[in-house]
């Protein structure tokens, strides 16, 4: 699905639960009719009711079936495989100024020929539990302290996103800052990334920040929205088709951007520099998603055009980078099963949604790519390297078609099918000796309470 566009559409659905869990507020049950629901969802500990706790929790099954990912490099074929994921959490507030979040998540995989993905198992693990400290409260602004672990998601996911569409959520262990107004939320954070296991709280954690970095959020009810943010990552042994090195990488980027009835758009630049070993990075990126919603026509459709350019490797072997480094991106950025990922890669994305009813969204989407640099391969959604390129003078990757629908039969119970088919180009058929169109089909049941 198309990031932001739908979460904006699916809000208008009635579907009250957030993204992020932490981001709900239940305070309005206080004085509501003490039903089970109701108690479960907010549950006075002090007299006064400022006190009170919390709680909710997730399940969704999901069926996989891929015929010929990577267009057939490794032989798997037709690879059908079940994913489930689970969790539970319990929000406490004490008084106006403290707070502690604590998330359960377990995460299994069943079936896939070739094991499970880093983004399909953690059998179970702590998501989130943080505390946060509202240092200052006024009747326009605050500031809050978050210490702990914690999910991230910004903008529109092009770069820190909580990839709600695999398996695995990913999160952070670190300290936010927030300042917030009416109209304007700014972020300031260091966090330490973990390494994911398959087991039970077996996660290693990094021990150093390898995340860092502010983000802006600034919103004009009657204009263009305007986000601006720096951000900087340490890793070691990234690995892109020039090598694999230490990295340093600074990103500066802004995004305008309007959702709702009428003229729709998404605008985002972004500019990398740092240290790739002993060489210069120096790497950049531009979207531009622009659309229409027809609210007045029947099944209020939407027609939009999106276009992306993302920088590659201009020169192999010469110990400088100019390949984008995507960060922590959604995983479904350019469909619901991309099989390319956000680096060196030009794409132009026409799509349209239909909302026959309330409850109802379905979406068409076709997705041209390219390389941008001939002298790079093609990556993962993850940003993490596939296939080398510098050995092929062809450009176009291939072609690829969605069809999907989203069902939510009320604010609870949802469902999501789709299918995928990716027509190969001229690139893939240089690099694969026996290339091969894949198929992806995908349906999801999701519980939310």
């Amino acid at each position: 699905m198309v990031a932001g566009i739908f979460t904006i559409q699916a809000e208008a659905y009635g579907q009250s639960f957030k993204l992020m869990r932490f981001e709900e507020s239940y305070t309005q049950l206080a004085d509501s009719p003490k039903t089970f629901y109701n108690r479960f969802k907010f549950m006075p500990l002090s007299k006064s009711k400022a006190t009170y706790v919390s709680f909710g929790g997730s399940a969704r099954a999901e069926y996989v079936d891929f015929n010929n990912e990577d267009w057939g490099l490794y032989g798997i074929g037709h690879n059908y495989f079940l994913l489930q994921r689970y969790d539970l959490h319990a929000d406490l507030h004490i008084g106006a100024r403290f707070r502690i979040f604590g998330q359960l998540r377990s995460a299994w995989e069943n079936g896939r020929k070739n094991g499970p993905r880093p983004i399909d198992a953690d059998h179970l693990n702590i998501q989130n539990l943080f505390a946060d400290i509202k240092a200052i409260q006024t009747a326009s602004s605050s500031l809050t302290v978050r210490l702990g672990r914690q999910e991230l998601d910004y903008g529109s996911g092009r770069l820190i996103s909580v990839r709600e569409g695999p398996n695995l959520r990913l999160y952070f262990t670190g300290a936010k800052a927030v300042f917030s107004s009416k109209n304007l939320q700014i972020d300031a954070f260091a966090m330490m990334a973990d390494t994911v296991n398959t087991g039970t709280f077996d996660n290693k954690p990094s021990l150093q920040a390898n995340l860092w970095g502010m983000y802006s959020r600034l919103i004009l009810r009657k204009a263009a929205n305007l986000d601006a943010y720096y951000l900087g990552i340490q890793r070691g042994n990234a690995t892109f088709e020039e090598g694999r090195q230490n990295e340093i990488r600074h990103t500066w980027g802004t995004r305008v951007w309007k959702y709702g009835g009428g003229f729709i758009y998404n605008l985002e630049a972004a500019l990398q520099l740092g240290k790739f070993g002993q060489g210069t990075i120096k790497a950049w990126t531009g979207s531009v998603d622009i659309g229409y919603m027809f609210e007045g026509v029947k099944y209020k459709p939407s027609v939009n055009l999106r276009n992306d350019y993302i920088s590659g490797d201009q020169k192999a072997g010469d110990g400088n980078l100019q390949s984008f480094n995507p960060l922590y991106p959604k995983g479904g950025y350019f469909g619901f099963s991309p099989q390319i990922g956000p680096v060196n890669l030009i794409d132009i994305h026409p799509y349209v949604t239909l909302t026959p009813s309330q409850k109802l969204l379905l979406q068409a989407d076709v997705v041209m790519n390219w390389r941008y640099s001939l002298h790079d391969g093609v990556y993962r959604p993850s940003g993490g390297f596939n296939l080398p390129g510098s050995s092929s003078s062809k450009r176009y990757i291939g072609t690829a078609y969605l069809l999907s629908l989203t069902y939510n039969f009320n604010r609870f119970i949802s469902f999501n099918t789709g299918i995928q088919y990716f027509d190969t180009g001229p690139f893939v058929a240089d690099l694969v000796a026996t290339p091969k169109d894949g198929i992806f089909i995908n349906s999801r049941l999701s519980l939310k309470f």
